[in-house]
C-alpha cells in the first residue's frame, strides 16, 4: 500500500491480512505406481474385450443359423428371389396393376422361365445322349490304347485296376446304399425347401412393407429411424446385387455357350445353363462350370477343341474379372473384391454352397448397415432419399406413428 492510503483502509487491510487463512502449500504430485498398466494397453484390452463379445455373438448367430439351415436357407433364397423381381414388381405397381396380379405375373414369369430352362437341358441331353456316350467309349478305348501302346501300363496292370475298382464298388455295398437314402433325404429336403422358399415369397410380394412395419415396431421407438434407414439401404444394395448379378451370370453362360457352339462342343446348352447358376457363386462357380465345359471338349472333341474351349472360357473369365466384376459389382455391393473372395471362401468353409452363394449379399447388407449407422447419415436422409423411391411405390409403408419417428429424426 502507498503512503497516501488512509489510516482507516490501511487498518481494514492489516486486520484482513491477520485474519486470513494461511494458504496451503502446493499439492505435491502422487508417487508413481511402480506397476500401474499403460494407457495404450488399456485401451488395447479395451477393444479386445469388445471384440471378444461381438465374436462370441457372430459364432451364436452361425450356429443358430447351421442348427436352422433347412429353414434359413429358403428364407434367404425368397429374399434374393424378392431382390430380383422387385423391380418389375413394382413397375407393375406404379402402372396401377393390382398388387395379387403383380404377384401372380411375376411368380409364374419366373416359373416359367426357370421350366424353359430345364426343358431345355432335358431336351438336348435326351437328344445328345447316346452320341455322346458313343464318343466317350471311343474316347476311353483311345486312352487305353495311348497308355498301353506309350509303354505307361500294361493291358494286364489295366485290368487289375479296373477288377480292383469292380471289387471297391461291391465291398462298399452298404455304404453305397446308405448314400442313396442319404440323397434320398435330400432331395425330401430341397422339396420342402423349395415351398417354404415359394411361401415366403409370396408374403414379401404381398405384405412386405407390413412384415417390416410389424419388425420394426420390435426395436425401442428411439432407435426406429436408424434402424428403418439402414435397413432399406441394405434392401436397395440387395437389389442392385441381384439384377447385376443376373447380368454377369448372364454375360458368362452366352459366351461360354456360344464358344461351345461354334467349337461343336456337345450339350452346349447345358453346359450355359450350369455357368448362368454357377456364376451366382462369385469368381469360383463360373470357373467349376467352365472347367466341366473344357473336360467335356476333352472328352467329345479331342485335344485340340479341348485347348481352344479352355481358351474361351479363359477370354470370358478375363471379362468378367476385370471388366463386370469391378465396375459392375464393385458398384453394386460397395465390398472390395479381396473382401469379396474372402467371404465367398469363409461362406463355403462354414455353409458349403449354400453358404458361398449367400456370403456376399449378406456381408453386403452388413456393410451398408453398420455404414449407415456409424456415419449418422439417417438423421439427415442423404443415404435414405434413394431407397424412398423403393418404398413409394409400396401402398402400403410404415405406420404414421413410425413415419412420425422418422420424420422427427430427419428434420
Amino acid at each position: 500500500m502507498s503512503d497516501d492510503t488512509p489510516p482507516s483502509s490501511r487498518a481494514g487491510f492489516l486486520r484482513r491480512r491477520r485474519a486470513a487463512p494461511p494458504s496451503a502449500p502446493p499439492a505435491s504430485p502422487p508417487p508413481a505406481d511402480p506397476v500401474e498398466v499403460p494407457v495404450g494397453l488399456r485401451i488395447a484390452t479395451a477393444y479386445g474385450w469388445r471384440f471378444l463379445v461381438l465374436a462370441a455373438v457372430a459364432a451364436v448367430i452361425v450356429w443358430l443359423v447351421i442348427q436352422f439351415k433347412l429353414l434359413v436357407i429358403p428364407i434367404f433364397v425368397a429374399t434374393l428371389l424378392t431382390a430380383l423381381l422387385f423391380p418389375f414388381f413394382s413397375w407393375m405397381l406404379r402402372h396401377r396393376v393390382p398388387r395379387v396380379l403383380a404377384v401372380v405375373v411375376s411368380v409364374l414369369g419366373t416359373l416359367a422361365i426357370v421350366t424353359g430352362l430345364v426343358w431345355l437341358v432335358v431336351w438336348q441331353i435326351s437328344r445328345q445322349a447316346e452320341e455322346v456316350r458313343a464318343r466317350a467309349a471311343e474316347s476311353i478305348a483311345g486312352l487305353r490304347t495311348f497308355l498301353i501302346d506309350g509303354g505307361l501300363v500294361t493291358a494286364q496292370q489295366l485290368d487289375d485296376l479296373l477288377a480292383g475298382g469292380l471289387q471297391l464298388v461291391e465291398e462298399q455295398a452298404d455304404l453305397l446304399l446308405n448314400g442313396a437314402l442319404a440323397v434320398g433325404s435330400t432331395v425330401g429336403h430341397v422339396a420342402a425347401g423349395a415351398l417354404v422358399a415359394l411361401f415366403v415369397l409370396l408374403c414379401f410380394l404381398l405384405d412386405g412393407a407390413g412384415i417390416w412395419r410389424w419388425t420394426l415396431r420390435l426395436f425401442p421407438r428411439a432407435a426406429r429411424p436408424a434402424v428403418d434407414a439402414a435397413a432399406r439401404n441394405g434392401w436397395t444394395t440387395l437389389i442392385n446385387y441381384a439384377r447385376t448379378q443376373i447380368i454377369v451370370a448372364t454375360i458368362d453362360a452366352i459366351g461360354i455357350g456360344i464358344g461351345a457352339f461354334a467349337l461343336g462342343v456337345p450339350l452346349a446348352i447345358p453346359i450355359a445353363v450350369l455357368v448362368f447358376l454357377g456364376a451366382f457363386v462369385p469368381f469360383v462357380g463360373a470357373i467349376v462350370t467352365g472347367a466341366l465345359a473344357v473336360v467335356i471338349a476333352l472328352a467329345y472333341n479331342g485335344i485340340w477343341i479341348g485347348v481352344a474351349m479352355l481358351a474361351v472360357v479363359l477370354l470370358v473369365q478375363q471379362v468378367e474379372s476385370h471388366i463386370l466384376q469391378p465396375l459392375l459389382m464393385g458398384s453394386a455391393v460397395k465390398v472390395h473384391p479381396l473382401a469379396v473372395v474372402l467371404v465367398v471362401a469363409g461362406g463355403s468353409m462354414v455353409g458349403g454352397i449354400a453358404g458361398a452363394l449367400f456370403a456376399v449379399p449378406v456381408a453386403a447388407f452388413v456393410n451398408v448397415v453398420a455404414v449407415t449407422l456409424s456415419s449418422g447419415s439417417w438423421r439427415t436422409g442423404a443415404e435414405v432419399r434413394s431407397a424412398d423411391l423403393i418404398w413409394s411405390t409400396v401402398p402400403k409403408s410404415l405406420g404414421r406413428g413410425d413415419e412420425d419417428d422418422h420424420r422427427k429424426a430427419r428434420t
